[in-house]
């Protein structure tokens, strides 16, 4: 049975400016954001509740790996068989994965992980990905200098 998909969220041109500043810099003042679009703290606070409560937004620190202790990432496509929504389901519940996605091409899925060296990438991968039902290839790609990650896209 398919998952529903979520109803997408109508989103004002306000709501799309407390996103934008919010993109920019996630710790940004509720009254500094007012100033921006124009709202009262109280009510940039209140929209900024619904958009999270929505799941149109997630206010999270964002580390650097290299940082914390974790020297290896890697982007990992799946050629698979079956149900990919499943498998996708089945990966996603991999504490070293942060990314999957379903794809069209060469790949079906793709797979980032991010792991404390390359022990532990080959560990993720013979134990935990390999074994899953459905993958029937695998393809690493190890990453060896992130140039550039963002997340301040803005809205449509």
């Amino acid at each position: 049975m398919a998952t529903p998909k979520p109803a997408p969220v109508a989103l004002d041109a306000i709501s799309k400016a407390i996103i934008e500043q919010l993109q920019a810099d996630g710790r940004r003042p509720y009254a500094a954001i007012g100033k921006a679009v124009g709202l009262s703290e109280a009510a940039v606070r209140q929209r900024v509740q619904r958009l999270v409560e929505s799941g149109v937004v997630q206010i999270v620190a964002v580390t650097d790996p290299l940082q914390v202790g974790f020297t290896r990432q890697a982007m990992i496509g799946i050629k698979a068989e079956g149900d990919l929504q499943v498998l996708a389901d089945a990966l996603a519940e991999i504490p070293e994965v942060d990314y999957v996605v379903i794809t069209a091409g060469a790949f079906d899925i793709l797979v980032e992980v991010v792991c404390e060296d390359d022990e532990h990438l080959l560990e993720v991968l013979n134990q935990q990905m390999r074994t899953l039902d459905g993958v029937r290839t695998t393809e690493t790609f190890v990453y060896l200098k992130l140039r550039k990650q963002l997340y301040n896209w803005g809205t449509r």
